[in-house]
């Protein structure tokens, strides 16, 4: 079976704490590959500032260097909301002798439980609980054991180096004219200057 990891967000921008999780989780398990999958309009999330064509275009250019990172556009492409349910639906057919690994922050999937159908999502993949800053360890493990038991679903929690970088931080350095350098990769930084986003 081919071992693949789905990295799902809005990307709003795509920076270099992402990149970051996304090579310590192939590295860790021994993905042969993540997809990454900017979401269209996503359920959960409302101001999401740039169209999920940029979205889509600055994943696109952040992980052109990586041969083992691909993204999809199989969220973007939706008119309608997209649920994870969904697009893990569309992964089982497009890649079926595959085993997916969903990875999202620790503080997503302690939300697990009002997610859209959780136990159908857990059916189709293992998670990974990725750490975040200030989020009290202890209640996290006892939180991600009670889903684990209730949900009946395959959750690995995994420790990255803890980079304090956000993407709204990200978008109110742009709004206010102050420089991401080094916050972002520079081909999303050119992207985000040449066309004038989050202004």
């Amino acid at each position: 079976m081919k071992k693949v990891g789905i990295m799902g967000g809005t990307f709003d921008p795509i920076h270099l704490g992402h990149l970051v999780i996304a090579n310590e989780a192939l590295n860790i398990y021994k993905l042969d590959e993540i997809i990454f999958v900017p979401t269209g309009n996503p359920p959960h999330k409302d101001g999401v500032s740039a169209s999920p064509w940029d979205r889509y275009l600055m994943t696109a250019l952040a992980v052109v260097s990586n041969d083992k990172f691909i993204v999809s556009d199989v969220e973007v492409n939706k008119k309608d909301k997209s649920y994870s349910l969904e697009t893990l639906r569309q992964f089982h057919i497009m890649y079926p002798t595959t085993e997916f690994y969903f990875i999202t922050g620790t503080d997503e999937v302690i939300n697990l439980p009002n997610w859209y159908k959780p136990e159908e999502i857990l059916k189709l993949c293992k998670f990974i609980a990725v750490s975040r800053p200030g989020m009290d360890e202890k209640k996290v493990h006892t939180k991600v054991e009670e889903i684990r038991r209730d949900l009946n679903g395959q959750i690995e929690l995994l420790q990255v180096p803890m980079l304090q970088i956000s993407s709204t931080e990200i978008r109110e350095r742009f709004k206010n004219g102050i420089s991401a350098k080094y916050l972002i990769p520079e081909t999303v930084e050119q992207y985000i200057i040449k066309n004038k986003l989050y202004r």
